[in-house]
């Protein structure tokens, strides 16, 4: 190697060395700066604010068990609301809830029907009337059945009255077991009937009361269409 060679050498390393002298420190300052600032990926994209039961809020990266049915606030990496959960409700309101919308959308769905199946209120008395006539007809006719009965129950008891223990006769025998018998049946019978016989007259009574409701629904739908 010549004297060039070797002068431009050395005066390389020394550039080298220096270069490494001024590179160590940075190096260190960087380090301790990257300790200070965690790398983006490790920050978490949202963040929660929630509040207590005191009213106070608080900030986290997830929103602790006991407190995951207060007022909860999801903010984004820039602090920004994107997201609100209310507080929590307890089964009662929410069954009231539940019970409110059902409600609402039962009606709806009635209204729609009224709509869609009558013309005018006129129809709607026309049904009712025949539906009443029906329901009347069967009323009448399970009446009939009922007086059959509490008329043959009536004969059991007249002949149960010449029986121990319903007869005061000191010579009165023991009731037959075939009577006895036909006695409980025709009890039995007897208010099995009468009970069907008030669910057919209470069932009357909603239908005409329901049709007189429809009646007025109707009216009250088609003069909001006639309005708007």
């Amino acid at each position: 190697m010549d004297n060039g060679a070797l002068v431009a050498s050395v005066e390389g390393m020394a550039r080298i060395n220096t270069t490494m002298r001024w590179l160590a420190p940075l190096a260190s300052l960087l380090g301790v700066a990257a300790l200070h600032c965690p790398a983006q990926a490790q920050t978490p994209s949202n963040k929660y604010m929630w509040i207590d039961k005191n009213g106070e809020r608080h900030y986290g990266d997830s929103v602790p068990a006991d407190a995951s049915q207060n007022d909860t606030r999801v903010l984004n990496n820039r602090g920004l609301e994107v997201q609100h959960q209310g507080a929590g409700k307890d089964a009662q309101q929410l069954a009231e809830q539940n019970r409110r919308e059902q409600e609402l959308a039962q009606r709806q769905q009635h209204d729609h029907f009224l709509l869609a199946t009558y013309a005018n209120t006129k129809d709607i008395e026309r049904l009712r009337d025949e539906r009443i006539d029906q329901m009347d007809a069967q009323i009448k006719a399970a009446g009939s059945y009922v007086d059959t009965l509490d008329a043959r129950l009536k004969g059991f008891q007249n002949q149960a009255m010449n029986f121990k223990p319903y007869s005061t006769s000191v010579n009165a025998r023991h009731m037959p077991d075939g009577l006895a018998e036909d006695l409980v049946r025709a009890v039995k019978e007897s208010h099995s009937q009468h009970v069907a016989l008030e669910g057919r007259i209470a069932a009357e009574h909603e239908a005409r009361d329901q049709f007189n409701a429809d009646i007025a629904r109707y009216k009250e739908l088609t003069s909001r269409k006639d309005q708007g």
